[in-house]
């Protein structure tokens, strides 16, 4: 197994060791299509290994001081820091995002261990006489052992953070198998965790190209407690399915279809800037990326001027070169996919405005596009795009604005804008979204609860109740 860029390790981490692997896969530059690593490919044995290494090291790292393993994720911190640029190259030519973006996941996802690390230490529970007055209660909370997750490509660094620091702080041991188009940066992540002092078995990772294989059989094991899980809401029902049979602890971060709403109040330099943050960090690919625009009809003409104005400045090809603001999607079935919703809105009636010159280049390129008057019952509008296009429709009545932005089954993210400060906050508090960026195109951070409503997903990452998640209550009833 080889990587052709750098130093990359290429091999599954497997009880504190780099295992090869009979079956190997290839990793790709989205942007140049050309063939930058091999890497194992895991298996059912894989799979089986990993789940062992996790449940035998999962006593010994339950049983750890808070302390300890918060000087360990601090000492993560500070490493990945210490190696931006490399981590943000290896983003950068597995992923294709530019390295701007790239340098600013892995300063976002370092911040998760940084976050993770000071709530290790910050203990809760209860004690206090019953009210009978026959003797005492005392809650606590312990590990819920064992945890699973399952990261996806678009934030290769930042999703397996997000789900691997909460774990660790709270004390259970994790079998990571990260996404077959980005495993690079998850191995990378694996060596820091090694440098920071992470014991043997508590972190494993499974690399495969083949997830259903490697998935069904950990997922099955009664030693495993916990599913974490982000990716497509298709995906998060099969595993929750799975989930069920061992009534497994889940956390599923799902699909989004963001509405981002412009009132008559906004200001319009607020929102355009707030849109192309929405929409085109990472081409697109980001669930909570805006998708269906709904603008005031007195704005409409003038904001989707200035918007196609701003993302035509965006200079768009590979992430390596510094100049580049907008990289390729992850690879061609994006590309056909995305110019099948296009194509789909335009016969339904939709006017397409297309934006920059024709992309005449190797890799895997969407040409921006931003469409105006389009059906609500296209697939554009009604499913999620990841990948930068816009479709947008106006409204005059808030209230029907109000009902379109909720008018779907997803509820991950929305976003609203205008200057009337109590028009606008009873907007967004009736948007039926897990997330609301109000004059904000930016909304995720580690300090905040990260997760959607409806079919979106369930639980929550990040903030003060993401260590939860990893944690089981106990009650003891103590007699007098």
């Amino acid at each position: 197994m080889t990587s052709t860029h750098t130093d990359l390790p290429v091999a599954q981490f497997l009880g504190g060791d780099w295992v090869d692997s009979a079956t190997t896969m290839p990793v790709h530059n989205p942007a140049t299509g050309a063939q930058i690593a091999t890497v194992a490919d895991g298996d059912e044995a894989t799979a089986i290994a990993a789940l062992d290494a996790a449940a035998a090291a999962q006593a010994d790292w339950a049983g750890t001081d808070p302390r300890h393993r918060s000087d360990i994720l601090l000492r993560a911190f500070g490493l990945l820091h210490a190696e931006t640029d490399r981590i943000a190259r290896t983003i950068t030519l597995e992923m294709g995002k530019p390295l701007a973006e790239a340098r600013g996941e892995v300063g976002y996802g370092a911040e998760f261990l940084r976050w993770f690390a000071e709530e290790a230490t910050r203990g809760s529970g209860a004690y206090f006489r019953a009210p009978s007055g026959g003797g005492r209660i005392a809650v606590r909370k312990q590990p819920v052992g064992p945890v699973f997750a399952i990261t996806p490509w678009n934030f290769p660094l930042a999703m397996v953070t997000r789900k691997v620091a909460p774990a660790l702080a709270a004390g259970c041991t994790v079998v990571l198998k990260p996404a077959p188009q980005t495993p690079l940066t998850a191995l990378e992540f694996m060596r820091i965790l090694v440098e920071a002092g992470v014991p043997p078995g508590v972190v494993n990772c499974v690399t495969t190209s083949r997830a259903p294989l490697v998935s069904a059989p950990i997922i099955a094991d009664r030693r495993l407690r916990k599913l974490t899980f982000t990716g497509s809401t298709a995906v998060g029902r099969t595993l929750l399915t799975q989930a069920a049979q061992g009534v497994l602890r889940v956390s599923m971060e799902l699909g989004g279809n963001a509405p981002f709403v412009v009132l008559e109040s906004a200001d319009l330099d607020k929102a355009v800037g707030g849109a192309v943050l929405a929409k085109l960090r990472n081409a697109g690919q980001a669930c909570v990326a805006a998708d269906r625009f709904l603008v005031h009809e007195a704005l409409a003409a003038e904001f989707t001027e200035r918007f196609l104005a701003a993302v035509s400045a965006l200079p768009l090809g590979d992430g390596l070169d510094r100049s580049t603001r907008l990289g390729p999607v992850i690879d061609g079935a994006a590309v056909r996919r995305i110019t099948a919703l296009i194509d789909e809105a335009v016969d339904g009636g939709a006017h397409l405005h297309t934006v920059g010159p024709d992309i005449d280049r190797p890799g895997h390129f969407v040409r921006p596009a931003v469409l105006t008057d389009v059906d609500t019952r296209s697939r554009l509008w009604s499913s999620e795009v990841f990948g930068p296009v816009a479709a947008i429709r106006t409204f005059t009545d808030p209230a029907q604005a109000l009902h379109l932005a909720n008018d779907t089954d997803a509820g991950l993210a929305g976003y609203v804008f205008g200057e009337n400060l109590g028009d606008t906050l009873e907007f967004a508090e009736n948007l039926r979204t897990g997330m609301v960026g109000v004059n904000t195109g930016v909304i995720s951070d580690p300090a905040a609860p990260f997760g959607g409503m409806k079919s979106s997903g369930l639980g929550r990452e990040g903030g003060s109740t993401g260590l939860a998640e990893y944690q089981e209550m106990q009650y003891l009833a103590i007699a007098r």
